[in-house]
C-alpha cells in the first residue's frame, strides 16, 4: 500500500503511438490492484503518473495492460513499463515490453529479471512462462520452403509472419526506399548501355559512375592484378572457403595431372605456404538459361602462395574437375597470355560468387539464423536469460529471409533471372552445401585452425572473426556464470535443454550439440549462435 510512481515508455517509429486508452493492473507476490484508464499513449513519449494503492501488494511480479479500443482498434508498441514504490524511497521495478499491443486482450509483461525454472523455487513465473510458450509455438511454426534443405518459418508472405517479427515502419521505408534507388540506378546504366557494344575492358567505366567510393576507385584500378585476387580470398566478401594444405588436393594428383604440374610448379612452395581456394561444389550444378542464353557453371580449384610479405599470389587455376575417359583439365598460369590468365580469374570469382551467396551468406547466414530464432522463440520465455541475452541479435531475421524467398531466390525471382545458377540450380547448391554444416564450422577458433588460417597475419578477416568471439564469448561465459551455478543446473533446466535440442533436431537436422551438459558447452553454443547472426553475417554481407 502507498504511492507508486509509474512511467510508460512508447516507441519511437511511426505508427508507435495509439489512439486508444490504456488501462494497467499491478500484480504483486501478494495481492494486485487496478490502475484504471490511465493513459493515450503518443508516439516516442514517455508518460507518467502516480497513483494511491490502499492494497498491500509485496514484490511486483507483472504489469497486466489492455488497450481499451475506441471505433478502431490502433495498435501500440510499448517499449517498457517502469514502476517505483510504495514512496520515494521504494524498490524500481522495469518491465520491458517491446511488442506491439493489439486488440483488447490482456496482456501480462512480467518483470525483467533474467530467471530460469530453477530460479523460481515458488512457481511464482511458472505459469506465465507456459502460456507464453504455448502462444508463440502456435505462432511460430517450422515450415519447409524447399525439401532436402534446413528447416524455416511457416509463411509465405510478410503477413503470415507474427506482427513483432516484421520491419517497423520506418525500416520499411528506409530499406524499400534503398532497394527502388538501387534498381533506379541499374535501370539507368542499362538504358545507356542497351544500344552500344562492348569492345574493350575499359568499356567498364561506363556502368562505373554512381555511388564511388575511394576504395571502389582502386578496385577499379588494380582488380586485373594477382595481388588483388589473392588478397580477395583471404579479405573479401567470402573469406570462407580457402584453406592451407599440406599436399594437393585429390583432383591435382589425379593420374594424367603429375607432368601438367611439374610444367605449372617445377619448383613447389613449402607446403606450409600452400593454399587452396576450392569451387568443386559448384560441380554438375545444371546452369541457368537468361533470354534464351545458355549460361556455364566452372568448378575451379585455385592453387595459391603465401609470400613472406603477406600477399597471397595465385599460382595454378583449374577450372573443371578432372573426368574418367577425358583428357586433364588445362592448368591455367601466370605466364599465360594476359588475356588468358584474366579470363581465368573471372570464371574463379564467378564460381566464387555463386557460392559466397547461396552457401556463406544465404544458408550460413540468414537460414541458420532463422532456425536459432524460430527455436528461440518456440521453447525460450522472455524470463529466461539466455532469451534476454541472445534476442536483440535476432531482430528482423524472419521479414528479412521471407523477402529473399520471395524476391531473389524464388521461381522467376532475381537468381532465376539474372544468375548462372539460377532455374533451379540454386536450390541444388543449396541442398549439397547444407550436407556441410557442421558445429565447429560454425565456432571461429575450431574454423581457422581447420582451414590453417590462425597465424596468418595477413587475414584480417581471421584475426577480427577471433578477436570479436574471443569479446562475444566473454561476455556470454558472465551471464551465463551469473545464471548457473553449477553444471548439474544447467542439465536441469529443461527450456535450456529444449531450445537446443529444437535447434539441431528439428531446425538443422543433426550434426549439432542435441543438449547441454556444462557451462562451457552453454558458452559455446551461445556464443556460436550471436557471432552467427552478428559478425560472421556482417563478414560476408556488407562488403556486397
Amino acid at each position: 500500500m502507498g504511492v507508486y510512481r509509474v512511467r510508460v515508455a512508447t516507441g519511437a517509429s511511426i505508427y508507435a503511438g495509439s489512439n486508444n486508452q490504456v488501462q494497467l493492473w499491478l500484480v504483486g507476490q501478494h495481492g494486485e490492484a487496478s490502475l484504471g484508464t490511465r493513459l493515450r499513449p503518443a508516439r516516442g513519449k514517455e508518460t507518467e503518473f502516480k497513483v494511491d494503492v490502499s492494497e498491500y501488494l509485496g514484490p511486483l511480479l507483472f504489469v497486466k495492460l489492455r488497450k481499451r479500443r475506441l471505433l478502431q482498434d490502433d495498435a501500440w508498441f510499448c517499449n517498457w513499463i517502469s514502476v517505483q514504490g510504495p514512496g520515494t524511497s521504494g524498490d524500481e521495478y522495469r518491465f520491458p515490453c517491446y511488442r506491439w499491443v493489439e486488440g483488447d486482450r490482456v496482456l501480462s509483461v512480467a518483470e525483467g529479471t533474467g530467471r530460469t525454472v530453477l530460479d523460481d523455487p515458488q512457481d511464482l513465473f511458472k505459469k506465465h512462462r507456459e502460456e507464453e510458450l504455448e502462444e508463440r509455438r502456435k505462432l511460430y511454426r517450422l515450415g519447409n520452403w524447399k525439401d532436402g534443405l534446413i528447416l524455416n518459418m511457416a509463411g509465405n508472405t510478410i503477413r503470415d509472419l507474427p506482427v513483432d517479427e516484421r520491419f517497423l515502419e520506418d525500416k520499411r521505408i528506409d530499406f524499400e526506399a534503398s532497394l527502388a534507388k538501387g534498381l533506379a540506378d541499374l535501370a539507368i546504366k542499362d538504358s545507356l548501355n542497351i544500344l552500344t557494344c562492348w569492345n574493350d575492358l575499359d568499356d567498364f567505366n561506363r556502368i562505373f559512375w554512381c555511388g564511388q567510393s575511394k576504395l571502389a576507385e582502386k578496385v577499379r584500378d588494380t582488380w586485373k592484378e594477382d595481388a588483388l585476387f589473392g588478397y580477395q580470398f583471404l579479405n573479401g566478401t567470402n573469406p570462407m572457403l580457402l584453406r592451407r594444405s599440406t599436399r594437393l588436393p585429390e583432383r591435382l594428383g589425379s593420374p594424367g595431372m603429375e607432368c601438367l604440374m611439374l610444367i605449372a610448379a617445377p619448383c613447389p612452395p613449402h607446403p606450409g605456404n600452400t593454399l587452396f581456394e576450392l569451387l568443386a561444389l559448384v560441380d554438375g550444378i545444371k546452369a541457368n538459361v537468361i533470354l534464351c542464353n545458355q549460361q556455364h557453371l566452372a568448378a575451379p580449384l585455385v592453387m595459391l602462395k603465401l609470400q613472406p610479405d603477406g600477399k597471397l599470389m595465385p599460382m595454378v587455376i583449374q577450372l573443371q574437375l578432372p573426368k574418367i575417359g577425358s583428357p586433364p583439365p588445362l592448368l591455367f598460369l601466370p605466364t599465360d597470355p594476359p588475356m588468358v590468365w584474366l579470363l581465368a580469374k573471372c570464371w574463379v570469382r564467378s564460381s566464387d560468387f555463386q557460392l559466397h551467396e547461396l552457401q556463406s551468406h544465404l544458408l550460413r547466414g540468414h537460414l541458420m539464423a532463422e532456425v536459432i530464432a524460430v527455436a528461440t522463440m518456440r521453447c525460450l520465455p522472455s524470463l529466461h536469460p539466455i532469451f534476454k541475452l541472445i534476442i536483440p541479435h535476432l531482430r528482423y531475421t524472419l521479414e528479412i529471409n521471407v523477402r529473399a524467398r520471395n524476391g531473389l531466390v524464388s521461381d522467376l525471382g532475381v537468381f532465376d533471372q539474372v544468375v548462372s545458377t539460377g532455374g533451379g540450380g540454386h536450390v541444388d547448391l543449396l541442398k549439397r552445401a547444407g550436407a556441410f554444416l557442421t558445429y565447429r564450422s560454425f565456432c571461429v577458433p575450431d574454423d581457422l585452425a581447420d582451414r590453417g588460417l590462425l597465424g596468418v597475419k595477413s587475414s584480417f578477416y581471421a584475426q577480427d572473426a577471433l578477436e570479436l568471439w574471443g569479446i562475444v564469448s566473454r561476455y556470454v561465459e558472465g551471464m551465463v556464470n551469473l545464471h548457473y551455478k553449477t553444471d548439474e543446473s544447467v542439465r536441469d533446466d529443461p527450456e535450456l535443454q529444449s531450445w537446443c535440442r529444437e535447434i539441431t533436431e528439428i531446425g538443422l537436422q543433426g550434426r549439432f550439440p542435441v543438449s547441454l551438459q556444462s557451462r562451457e558447452q552453454v558458452c559455446r553454443f551461445v556464443t556460436m549462435c550471436i557471432f552467427t547472426c552478428t559478425g560472421q553475417h556482417s563478414s560476408v554481407h556488407l562488403g556486397q
